[in-house]
């Protein structure tokens, strides 16, 4: 499958619940194995919450990319922004801080097009969670590399670590 029939553009308000159903669904494809379904249910019971502070946040100059089918429906989300104070060791300054596609859109080149919306080819860091092996795989096809810090998650996430990956400079993949 090629990645044409998807458009890709910044998302509006509008666009914001169906983002965060969408979210939720590629969750709950990522995660059901390393969460119990209360960790979903409690998702899915913020959602409005969520959804007012994706507004805001667009409000403040926020990029939220979204990626569509020819439906019109959401298949695939991604954003960045100024990578946190805690990764400042990296020299890099920006941090991809989230990027999703539904598992029956995975393998279509739809998640490097929502890399590049976001990130181009620069420099940049992110978090992801040490047991997602397809993720790893994605990142270094797209030239992220595990730099050695783990960090335990806590709240909703406890019991789980994410490692940190950086990519300095251009896309090697």
């Amino acid at each position: 499958m090629t990645t044409e029939p998807y458009a890709i553009r910044l998302a509006v308000p509008e666009d914001i619940p169906a983002a965060l159903q969408m979210k939720l669904k590629s969750w709950e494809e990522a995660y059901g194995s390393q969460r119990p379904a209360s960790f979903f249910a409690n998702a899915r019971a913020a959602l409005e919450q969520q959804g007012d502070w994706w507004i805001r946040g667009l409000a403040q100059g926020a990029e939220l990319w979204i990626a569509t089918d020819p439906a019109g429906n959401i298949v695939g989300i991604a954003g960045g922004g100024p990578a946190a104070d805690d990764d400042s060791d990296t020299g890099i300054g920006i941090e991809l801080q989230l990027l999703y596609v539904l598992a029956a859109d995975h393998g279509t080149g739809l998640g490097g097009r929502l890399l590049e919306a976001v990130l181009g080819d620069r420099a940049a860091v992110l978090w992801v969670l040490e047991h997602n092996p397809r993720a790893h795989a994605f990142y270094a096809k797209h030239g992220f590399e595990a730099d050695g810090r783990i960090e335990a998650l806590v709240d909703d996430w406890a019991g789980l670590n994410e490692i940190r990956m950086v990519r300095h400079g251009a896309q090697r993949g």
